[in-house]
């Protein structure tokens, strides 16, 4: 495989469609929301992309079949006659050189263009302490679209602040194609994988995509990480204990030489 190919498995015609993409990144906070899309909707897989670009190593499943990295694209059809159908974008990996994610994101826009996207939606982290509730930061390719993200309730992404990868190029170059696009960053700390940031993220969606979905499960994986995150606490306490206790030790032995 010399270049980036997309491999379509359905023909499907698209209402006015809006592509949603979230890849790995920060906190995984992108992956786990346009996950939780596809499960709550029912979305269908209907096209894989492959790239020389992702890291150098396959899968291995439960069975030990093995997988190539690679992204996958789901479709939803909305049986609102004034909807927009859904284009969900995930998978395994992003590119993993520059010239990689340029070269994968032109290979997505013009899919997507093919299917006459009217709008990307990209998610991600952003990388900050959070206190309460992550909060939503968006930008966008207009004024028009950015007042949609606003007014669903997230703020304005702080100037000067790089969106990295594909959330931040596949607006950038989409822009050029006429296709406006809107970035919504979910506050996370970033070191283990963040549900709490991705439900911030799909309560903005609900709101913006006028979508009806339920967020048990993704509030169950949110009791799950704050259980991890607490036994992390405690071990790290038992370690500084363990560190101090060897000092004193330490401390004791010289003052008994001396």
């Amino acid at each position: 495989m010399r270049k980036t190919i997309i491999v379509e498995k359905e023909d499907v015609e698209l209402k006015n469609p809006i592509l949603v993409e979230g890849l790995p990144g920060l906190g995984m906070v992108g992956k786990i929301t346009v996950k939780y899309l596809i499960k709550q909707l029912k979305a269908k897989k209907f096209a894989e992309l492959y790239s020389p670009h992702f890291a150098y190593y396959v899968l291995v499943n439960d069975k030990g079949s093995i997988k190539l990295l690679n992204n996958e694209f789901y479709y939803w059809k909305d049986d609102d006659d004034g909807g927009s159908d859904l284009i969900l974008l995930t998978g395994d990996s992003q590119a993993q050189t520059i010239e990689g994610q340029y070269e994968v994101a032109d290979s997505i826009i013009e899919f997507a263009s093919k299917k006459n996207v009217s709008m990307f939606i990209t998610v991600g982290g952003y990388r900050r302490d959070v206190v309460d509730k992550p909060q939503v930061l968006a930008s966008a390719t207009s004024p028009e679209a950015l007042k949609k993200a606003l007014d669903a309730g997230s703020l304005i992404n702080p100037p000067g602040s790089p969106v990295v990868g594909a959330a931040g190029l596949l607006l950038g170059l989409a822009k050029f194609k006429g296709i406006e696009g809107i970035c919504l960053l979910g506050e996370t700390p970033g070191y283990i994988p963040d549900p709490k940031a991705a439900k911030s993220i799909l309560v903005i969606l609900m709101r913006m995509l006028n979508l009806k979905l339920d967020l048990t499960d993704i509030d169950k994986e949110i009791t799950k990480i704050a259980e991890i995150e607490e036994k992390m606490r405690k071990i790290e306490e038992q370690r500084k204990a363990a560190e101090r206790e060897i000092r004193r030790i330490e401390e004791e032995k010289i003052s008994y030489i001396g």
